[in-house]
């Protein structure tokens, strides 16, 4: 898609050094390197874990003046290596460099200036600092797109992962998850960055004490966790296969960012401990925990040392303790005999101010206090059995569940269910609290990394709840909720601000606006919110409240009205700007979910689906909407519903496609109240499923409507009479295409070229019209973890969203059409892409045996035998199709025999008024590629068919009766004549000597019905039936056919 747009988050860059790209490997040796010097360089008092990456920034503040950014992870100038290029006398700054690039995805030719400390430690006054961010811009990262689809905005947020605030100064910078990505987002300039590299949705974060290095970690397969510069946005480790037995669910980091914690999630959870800056592969020391423990989903380090660390769940809290490569633990019980009060189910946990305890919160609101047990024998060796710990007290707080406990400067903070924060000393007596937020559940908290300015005459930070009533100094901070909700606090003058209030179940529901930069979102959450794109700013929003599940919307094609479908049957009609009702009440015809609805061009008509099978039309009279009828037309699911135009006149026509394979046309003009008529039903498929269906654009003389069905393939079929006027093969990106949308066609574009996107089940893709077959013409890149439920595209075509369904968010992603058109070229031209979709290519074995057989029916269509003059050409006739196809072991049926021949005999009908009656070997290549099975078939499949039509035996086999197998191939789909049954089982048997009559021959099939009685059994099983009949290898039933995406095979005879 497109070359990025985004403008660097940082501001202020001073000097002149110049920054090229920085390569991971080099800046992970940097890293290591550097942990090594200042682990040699750590004086003797600092304790045992608390290797710094820095000196802390000197403190200024008392004398009014405030030190440029600087960070405890600052690499020292020499030592900063970026892409065999080394950066003298700069450093980085705090602030997010905005355009950076995701691993795999991207590439940095460039990389921004950087703001500079003085080499003196001279520093900067505030005000000097904020005119050097607006006068001030250095060099920007340029990105070297290569992919025509970028990523470039994600709304919404996983609400199970933490929000972390990565503060530098005053500047609103947070990082979370939101599906699959991690996004830093600068809510200052209204900038995001997305840090891509999983193909999964983030199921945990971890970041450093200084912010500067960030871990992202995954429930994938392949259990990636990728370690991230927040500095550069590149990812500078990445950890495969942590945990292969389910992936990682918690994840923790050192306040150091040396060593990080990871918790698998299989039935023996394991806990290892990773030094992801060394090289090497494995973690230092790993233990397994009884499953008795329950899945642990929580796990902190000890942020004074980082030897020890905890985790827990609702139920066990764990302690451990690890040096070099053994790993200790120990689960102390706690019941509610214990102190006899019920002490709930824990929440969080963390280690106290008080040295050796550790805090844990609970859903009856108390905290549980843990303390390391010390008897007189192990006086003098407390350091290794640190883990080994009892509950001290059970405090009650509240009365409430408490969700989130931690600890920030000398505050121990909880939240809770009510969204009340509240603050404690370390005697946990109440110093302050925050109740008047409005905020729903708090599931995380995270204070900024910059401590609190010092308390003076300009400062407003509220007084302690004692009787000393000090200024209460706390830092800025972040809080989430459950609800998708986050906000930034203000700790001097307690000013809330919202940041995000997304949605908070999940979205199926995306419709653009047909002339603005304007998309409307609609969620389980009752939530329904126009957002700017371009701006990146909501515009409006309404809350259906509690029950009512938005499942589909639709803009009219004037912009001016929407369409609403909700989960319990009901339509609203709105005001596309006000979201108010444009009646007074919601039409409530169907019980069930509204799945999809659609307006008619001229806004005349709203059509919707309903219990997936029964379609609903209203209809505007005289200024107010009324309803028409209903037709339950399908007996499956319905597919796709869409508006059209008649080619000669100006009224709208309806169609939908079901599961059913019928393609429905409704008679809107003869059709009164309660009365909505069927105007015609045609199947379109004979075993395929339709999966959605849509108008081809006007770059052909023709009128197509275009199909996606789950056999791979795109077809074309003439708008008026239904006819299958061409077969491609579909992209072929691990799914089935799901759903397209056509690209708006501009009077600028190309004529005879369009566009159109797809979703498969977790991808989203481009693919260039018309259609051919060429698989280099399409592309596809994983949209979401998951999956992805839905697809729509902006008005200009230069955006494309897709809704993720279940993970609650939405993205939006750059079209860059000459990025596509450029990477389709290199595909090749003519027949050399499809040349690569036959096996071996073009110097391969099935290659030549088409051209033999090509010529061979050149030679029988003119008799074999005939002495007189051939005529030699380059083409066949269409007849012969059909019997080349079978030669190269393709068996089409007559349906798809009838299909292939109207495909070449129209193709030129158009245009000339002839038809076509022959083709020459190239247009069969694409032909034969584009209508052969996608995949080769399966022992599986074999056997379903046994199962469904078959008996079980007296030895429990689902078998055939070979007269019931006869009798089902000439009744049942395509009768076959007697004969022809005969015929082909006995050469199958290998009853006929010369294997088979000639096509010029007729067969006898009389001797052949007595030999097939005495040689074929009267019960014939799966098994029988692959190996004796179709001739399959013994061990095909064990193992199906292997189906390989990117060159197709060709159907097994």
């Amino acid at each position: 898609m497109a070359e990025s747009e985004q403008d660097p988050t940082e501001d202020a860059p001073i000097g002149d050094a110049e920054v090229l790209s920085e390569d991971p490997q080099e800046l992970l040796k940097n890293v290591e390197e550097h942990f090594d010097q200042e682990e040699e360089m750590q004086p003797e008092s600092s304790a045992p874990g608390e290797i710094q990456l820095s000196s802390e920034p000197e403190n200024d503040t008392e004398k009014g003046i405030t030190s440029a950014p600087q960070d405890t992870g600052q690499l020292t100038p020499d030592n900063v290596i970026v892409n065999e290029g080394t950066v003298n006398q700069a450093s980085y700054s705090t602030e997010l460099q905005d355009e950076v690039v995701s691993e795999g995805l991207e590439s940095i030719s460039t990389a921004e200036q950087s703001l500079l400390p003085p080499a003196d430690g001279e520093t900067h006054s505030v005000e000097n600092e904020e005119n050097m961010h607006v006068n001030d811009f250095g060099e920007q990262l340029k990105v070297e797109e290569q992919f025509d689809q970028n990523l470039v905005w994600s709304f919404g947020i996983n609400p199970d992962t933490p929000v972390y605030a990565l503060h530098i100064d005053n500047r609103r910078l947070i990082l979370y998850a939101s599906s699959h990505t991690a996004v830093m987002n600068n809510f200052s300039i209204t900038r995001q960055h997305l840090l891509q590299g999983h193909c999964s949705p983030l199921s945990c974060i971890a970041v450093s004490g200084n912010r500067r290095w960030v871990a992202t970690a995954d429930q994938s397969p392949e259990s990636l966790v990728i370690i991230w510069d927040t500095f550069s946005g590149i990812p500078v480790q990445t950890l495969f296969d942590c945990h292969p037995e389910g992936g990682v669910g918690a994840m923790a980091m050192t306040e150091d960012a040396k060593y990080l914690a990871t918790v698998g999630t299989g039935t023996v959870q394991r806990v290892s401990i990773w030094e992801w800056t060394s090289q090497n592969k494995g973690p230092l020391c790993s233990v397994d925990l009884s499953p008795a423990f329950g899945p642990q989903t929580f796990i902190l380090f000890n942020p004074e040392d980082n030897t020890e660390l905890l985790s827990n769940n609702k139920t066990e809290v764990v302690f451990y303790t690890w040096k070099e490569d053994l790993l200790e633990f120990a689960a102390p019980i706690l019941t509610d005999d214990t102190f006899n009060k019920i002490v709930g189910l824990y929440s969080q946990s963390v280690f106290h101010l008080t040295p050796s305890q550790v805090l844990t919160a609970t859903s009856a609101g108390n905290l549980v206090i843990w303390d390391t047990v010390r008897t007189p024998q192990i006086q003098f060796d407390d350091k290794v059995k640190s883990y080994k710990k009892r509950a001290l007290k059970l405090v009650n707080l509240q009365n409430y569940s408490i969700t989130v406990v931690t600890v920030s400067d000398r505050y121990v903070v909880t939240c809770d269910v009510k969204g009340y924060i509240k603050f404690y000393d370390e005697q946990l007596c109440l110093l302050n609290w925050y109740s008047n937020f409005n905020l729903g559940p708090i599931n995380s908290i995270s204070f900024s990394s910059q401590p609190a300015p010092i308390p003076n005459e300009k400062t407003s930070y509220p007084s302690e709840s004692n009787i000393n009533a000090q200024q209460f100094v706390v830092r800025n901070f972040i809080v989430a909720t459950d609800d998708a909700t986050v906000a930034h606090v203000t700790g001097d003058g307690c000013k809330l601000q919202i940041l995000l209030q997304e949605h908070s179940a999940a979205i199926h529901a995306i419709a653009c606006h047909p002339a603005q930069p304007l998309i409307c979102m609609g969620s389980y959450s009752g939530l329904l919110k126009v957002w700017n794109y371009e701006k990146k700013k909501p515009i409006c929003s309404r809350l259906f409240g509690t029950g009512n599940y938005i499942q589909c919307v639709t803009y009219d094609k004037a912009g001016s009205l929407l369409g609403v479908g909700l989960t319990d049957g009901s339509v609203h009609i709105l005001d596309a700007l006000s979201l108010n009702d444009e009646c007074p009440e919601p039409f409530q015809y169907a019980k069930d979910a509204i799945t999809q609805i659609t307006f008619s061009h001229e806004s005349r008509y709203l059509a919707t689906v309903d219990s997936k099978t029964t379609v609903t039309v209203f209809q505007l009279w005289h200024k107010s909407w009324v309803y028409l009828g209903r037709q339950n037309a399908h007996f499956k699911p319905i597919q796709s519903l869409m508006f059209g135009i008649y080619l000669d006149s100006n009224q709208s026509r309806l169609l939908s496609l079901g599961e059913d394979r019928f393609l429905v046309e409704y008679d809107l003009a003869n059709s009164t109240k309660d009365d909505l008529r069927i105007l015609s039903s045609d199947r379109i498929e004979q075993s395929a499923i339709p999966m959605c269906m849509a108008w081809y654009p006007p770059i052909t003389k023709e009128s197509f409507i275009i199909t996606a069905n789950n056999q791979y393939k795109l077809k074309l079929y003439n708008a008026t009479t239904k006819m299958c006027r061409k077969t491609v093969l579909s992209p072929t990106y691990g799914s089935p295409v799901r759903k397209i949308e056509i690209l708006p066609f501009s009077s600028n574009s190309e004529p005879d070229v369009g566009y159109l996107s797809y979703i498969t089940d977790d991808k989203v893709g481009l693919q260039t019209l018309p259609l051919d077959g060429n698989p280099h013409r399409s592309c596809a890149l994983i949209c979401h973890g998951k999956a992805v439920s839905n697809i729509a595209c902006s008005y200009d075509g230069c955006y494309i969203f897709t809704a993720g369904g279940d993970d609650c968010t939405v993205h939006m992603w750059k079209v860059d059409l000459t990025a596509h058109e450029a990477v389709s070229a290199l595909g090749g031209e003519a027949l050399i892409p499809f040349y690569g979709l036959l096996e071996g290519g073009r110097d391969g074995e099935l290659f030549r045996e088409m051209e033999d057989y090509f010529y061979y029916s050149l030679l029988r269509y003119q008799h074999v035998g005939t002495m007189e003059t051939r005529e030699v050409s380059t083409h066949i006739p269409l007849q012969e199709i059909p019997f080349v196809m079978r030669a190269l072991g393709f068996y089409p049926t007559e349906k798809e025999i009838e299909d292939m021949l109207n495909e070449v005999k129209f193709s030129k009908y158009v245009d000339t008024g002839k038809y076509v009656t022959d083709i020459d070997l190239g247009e069969f290549i694409k032909l034969y590629i584009n209508h052969r099975p996608t995949f080769g078939m399966t022992a599986s499949e074999l056997q379903h068919t046994f199962d469904v039509l078959g008996y079980e035996n007296e030895n429990g086999e689902k078998v055939f009766n070979v007269r019931e197998l006869q009798q089902l191939l000439q009744n049942e789909g395509e009768c076959m004549a007697e004969e022809e049954v005969t015929e082909c089982l006995s050469t199958l048997l290998g009853l006929n000597p010369e294997g088979g009559s000639s096509e010029l021959i007729s067969f006898d099939a009389t001797n052949a019905s007595v030999l097939l009685e005495q040689q074929l059994p009267q019960e014939i099983t799966s098994q029988m039936f692959v190996n004796e009949i179709l001739g399959f290898p013994l061990n095909f039933s064990g193992s199906p056919c292997v189906e390989e995406m990117t060159n197709p095979a060709a159907a097994s005879t």
